[in-house]
C-alpha cells in the first residue's frame, strides 16, 4: 500500500472513485463549518491507489498512525446523509471495554462508527483533542450512525 501523508490532521481517505459529483458533494459537506463555526480538521487523501481499501486495511492504517481515520467509501458516497466510516484503534493498555474472561481473539482492537458528513467535525474535534471518549459517540449513535447530540 502506498504511504500516507505525514500530517497531524485526521486523514480522510477516499476509497470509492466511481462518482466525482458525489465526492464533491461530500467534500463540500465536510469542509463547511457548522452553525457555530466548527470544522473537521482533516487532510484529504484523494488517490486512486486507495480505491477499494478494505475495512481491515483501514484498521491497519489507523493502527499504524495510532489515531482516528475517516474513510469515504461507497456507503458514504451513495447514502443520502453521506455516512463516513470513522475508524479508531484502541490502545492495547486500555481495559475499559475488555472483560477479563474474554480471550485475546475476542478483544476488540478498534472501533468503527458511521458519522454523517455534517457531523464529522464533532467526532474529529472531540477525539483529536481528547475532549470526549469514543463511547460517547457510540452511545449517541442511532443504528450505528452518529448524527449529532
Amino acid at each position: 500500500m502506498k504511504n500516507l501523508p505525514d500530517t497531524d490532521e485526521t486523514l480522510l481517505i477516499r476509497t470509492d472513485h466511481s462518482d466525482q459529483a458525489a465526492w464533491q458533494a461530500l467534500l463540500t459537506a465536510v469542509t463547511a463549518p457548522n452553525k457555530n463555526g466548527f470544522l473537521a480538521n482533516v487532510h484529504v487523501v484523494d488517490d486512486v491507489a486507495y480505491s477499494d481499501l478494505t475495512t481491515e486495511q483501514a484498521v491497519s492504517v489507523a493502527r499504524a498512525r495510532g489515531d482516528l481515520l475517516i474513510v469515504a467509501d461507497t456507503t458514504a458516497l451513495t447514502g443520502p446523509e453521506m455516512p463516513l466510516l470513522a475508524v479508531l484503534p484502541f490502545d492495547e493498555d486500555e481495559d475499559d471495554d475488555y472483560d477479563e474472561d474474554e480471550d485475546d481473539e475476542t478483544k476488540q482492537e478498534h472501533g468503527e462508527l458511521r458519522v454523517i458528513a455534517a457531523e464529522l467535525w464533532s467526532i474529529e474535534n472531540s477525539i483529536s483533542l481528547a475532549n470526549m471518549d469514543w463511547e460517547d459517540f457510540v452511545n449517541a449513535a442511532d443504528e450505528g450512525v452518529f448524527r449529532g447530540f
